[in-house]
Order: structure tokens, then sequence, then C-alpha cells
């Protein structure tokens, strides 16, 4: 197929001239102004602009910076007979990405730049799709764990991911929902498109249906240009919704005409758009009470919960804090740029300890205040940030008195208390608490306890 290529000229015979020199190697369409360009561009999408600095009503530069924002931007060159060093700077710095003066206008000089563009363009997107293969192969790589209801929920994810079905993803801050929405998405069909995140309870109603579906001039206060929303910036790819249970009833009727219907108006207009992307929406509110409460419409919850994800607090997997103290300090020690390779027996100890309120995020924030504080090759408990030192050094006390305590928990524990107390010597600590050396070994890789 040929490239399609735009020319904007409000002299008739330039216009019609330069169509006919390219219309050999192009797929050529013709604007008279600037209305007319953004009209073509909205309904098509085109791989070049070639547009005349002055137009009727609105100059070059002001339609380049709108056909910018568009979801799929065409490469754009600026044509003007009052051509100067001082605009071709200007040009490139509002978003041209060439400059042609019209009187030493050559038609091989304007293809060459045209091809030259359209390389350069080609070779971004080739870089673009490698970069989404690789994250699509290891779509699942970011999040860790081994907790068999972490497997059960990778297993679930992968299952899930080439299909078109909305997701529901709920879980207590910090444990993670937006990396399984990026895996979603990075597993998909989609991966080489737009993913788009919008954390809905940082806007307010009227401000959050703009960012959403977009406006036209004009439809409200402020509203001095037409905005893309969301719903049209992630064409053809995965629109993430954080705190979904924090919409008002305004934005829950669009949103369920959209998941019923695939279409929406940008606020203050009436002509229907259509979007094709996939929705995963999340929240770590109780949906159920919300709609028991009436603050979110049942239909709508059950829309969006085609597939539901319920993630753990790092607190009901345990067993997975190794392994993600291992990764973060991994890490921040290459980023800080120090030489820290593990975790003393007390310090992994009162990280296991410890019930993480804030979950991984929680966690990942600790590790890094521990690399930065660390004095030698190994975190030691007093690298640790205060609040974990105080609860999860006092398993002495934890160590059998827990109600829900199960054997592996107490089993655990006292591996790791024999490791302490022997200084990490795996001989003396498996003879301390009358265990083989082979059967000791196996309990080290069981719970995760290879690091001491």
């Amino acid at each position: 197929m040929k490239p399609t290529l735009l020319i904007v000229d409000d002299e008739k015979t330039t216009r019609e001239g330069l169509r006919s020199a390219l219309e050999e190697r192009y797929d050529v369409y013709i604007a008279e102004d600037a209305k007319a360009a953004m009209n073509l561009l909205e309904s098509e999408n085109f791989d070049v602009m070639l547009t005349d600095f002055r137009l009727p009503n609105e100059d070059g530069m002001k339609l380049i910076a709108r056909a910018k924002s568009l979801p799929k931007p065409p490469i754009c060159i600026l044509m003007t007979a009052y051509g100067s060093e001082e605009l071709a700077v200007d040009a490139m710095k509002r978003g041209a990405d060439d400059y042609i003066a019209k009187g030493r206008l050559q038609i091989d000089e304007l293809e060459m730049r045209i091809a030259r563009a359209l390389k350069q363009q080609n070779l971004e997107t080739e870089n673009v799709v490698l970069r989404k293969q690789l994250d699509s192969k290891f779509g699942l790589k970011n999040i860790v764990g081994e907790s068999p209801v972490m497997k059960e929920i990778f297993e679930v994810v992968q299952q899930v991911a080439p299909t078109r079905a909305t997701v529901l993803v709920l879980g207590e801050s910090g444990t993670g929902k937006e990396l399984i929405a990026k895996a979603l998405h990075q597993l998909s069909p989609r991966a080489q498109q737009p993913f788009v995140t919008v954390h809905c309870a940082a806007l307010s109603p009227t401000l959050l249906e703009s960012e959403l579906f977009g406006h036209e001039r004009g439809a409200f206060t402020g509203a001095h240009e037409r905005r893309i929303g969301r719903f049209e910036q992630a064409q053809g790819g995965t629109l993430f919704l954080d705190e979904i249970g924090e919409i008002d009833a305004t934005i829950q009727v669009k949103l369920l005409r959209f998941l019923g219907e695939r279409t929406f108006e940008r606020v203050g207009s009436n002509k229907t758009l259509t979007a094709d992307l996939r929705l995963v929406a999340a929240t770590n509110k109780d949906m159920e009470e919300l709609v028991k409460a009436g603050k979110f419409r049942e239909d709508l919850f059950f829309r969006l919960r085609v597939v539901e994800i319920v993630l753990p607090p790092l607190r009901e997997r345990t067993g997975d804090i190794p392994l993600l103290a291992q990764s973060f300090l991994r890490e921040f020690a290459k980023e800080n740029g120090k030489v820290v390779n593990d975790y003393t027996a007390d310090a992994l100890e009162a990280l296991m300890n410890y019930s993480w309120p804030g979950n991984v995020r929680e966690l990942r924030t600790a590790v890094e205040h521990a690399v930065v504080l660390c004095r030698s090759e190994r975190i030691a408990l007093r690298d640790l940030p205060p609040s974990v030192r105080r609860e999860g050094s006092i398993s002495e006390t934890k160590l059998f008195q827990g109600k829900d305590l199960t054997i592996k928990d107490a089993e655990k524990q006292l591996i790791i208390r024999a490791l302490k107390e022997t200084d990490g010597n795996r001989t003396r600590a498996a003879q301390k608490i009358g265990m083989s050396r082979r059967t000791f070994h196996r309990k080290l890789h069981e719970y995760h306890l290879e690091g001491f």
C-alpha cells in the first residue's frame, strides 16, 4: 500500500501541483484550510502531512500541534514562503518533523525528505515492536512469587491475556494490581498497542469524565481546545482504570454503555465514537459492599467482573518474602552502585515476621532503605526501617502463640531461629533441631531460606 499524504495549502495551484507530482508514490489527499485538514485527520490515518505556514484563520504551526495530539499522529512537514532560520527552529521545537521553504521547493528534494522521515518512523516503530515482543515474552517477569496462590494467579493471567475479556483486579493497596494489568496487556495480541492508565480517584468527576472520554472546545469553562480522551488514546490497546470504586454515577452510566456497545461521546458532543480496546479495572474497595450501599451500579459491577483476579496481601504469602526481598536487593544495589548481596539471619527473620500493612510496595521501600544504609555486603537488622525492626524482631513471642500458626509456620520459625543462633551454620542448625542435614537443606529450599 502507498503511504498516505495530506497536503494543506490555501493556494489551489500549489496543492494541485503537489498532488500531481506526488500521487504516483503516495495516496494523496488535499485540504484548503486547517478546518478541512482536521476533519480529514480525524477520519483517516495519515502517514505524512505537508502544510503551508500561512493558512486562513489558523497558521500551519497550530495545525501541526493539533495533528500531533492525535492518537496516531502523522509526520509533519512545514512549508512557507516566509522562511527564516528562526522560524525553522521554532517549527521543530513545536512538533514539526521537517521544514522546507516554498521558494526553493524541489520535488526531488521534497520526496527525499518525506522518504527519510518515513524510514526513521518505521525504524522507531520496529524498535517499539521489538521491545513490546520482549516484554510480551516476559510479561510476568516483574511479578515475583512461588506460593500456590500466586502460581494460580499466573496461570489465570496467561489464560485470560489472549482474550478480549474485561478483567477486575481486586486487592489491598500495594499488592501489585497495576503489574497484573500490565502483564495482561503484554501477554495479549494488543501488546504492540498503547497501555493507558487512569487513576480514577485522583480527579474530580468533571475532570475524570473529560480525561476518559475527551471533550470538545467550549464544552465547559477552560475547554479552549478539543481534547482526545484516554479511550481514544488506548485505541487497539488496553485501558487500565485504577481505583474504579471511586467513580461517580454519571461516569458509571457512560462506562456501562461503552462495555455494552463499545461506543461513547466526547463531553460537549453528540457524535458517537467507537473504541476497540481491552478494559482492565482495579480497586482496593469491597465492591460487593459498595453495590449493597447503592454507591456502585450492580450491572456495571457484573460487566467489569467477567474475570476476577484477587491478589492476596503479603502477610498471606509470607513464603514469597525472601524471593521478593532478594529481587529488590539486586535492583537497589545495582541502582545505588553498592556491593550488597545478602541478608543476615536476624534481618531476614524480621522481614518474615513483619505484618507488611503496605504489602509488596512497603517491602520494596524497606529494602531500598536498607540498601542505602547498609555498611557491609549483607543487610543487617540495624539497616531495616525502625517499624520493621520493632515488630519483626519479636519472633520469640510470636513463635508458638499465634492462634492461626500452622505446623509449617512453626517449622519455618524453628529453622530461622536455629540458623540465627548458629550464625548461619547449617550443619549445627540442623543438629540443634534434630533434623538430618539432607532434610534440613530440602526444608531451606521449600521455605525459600537459601539466603541464610
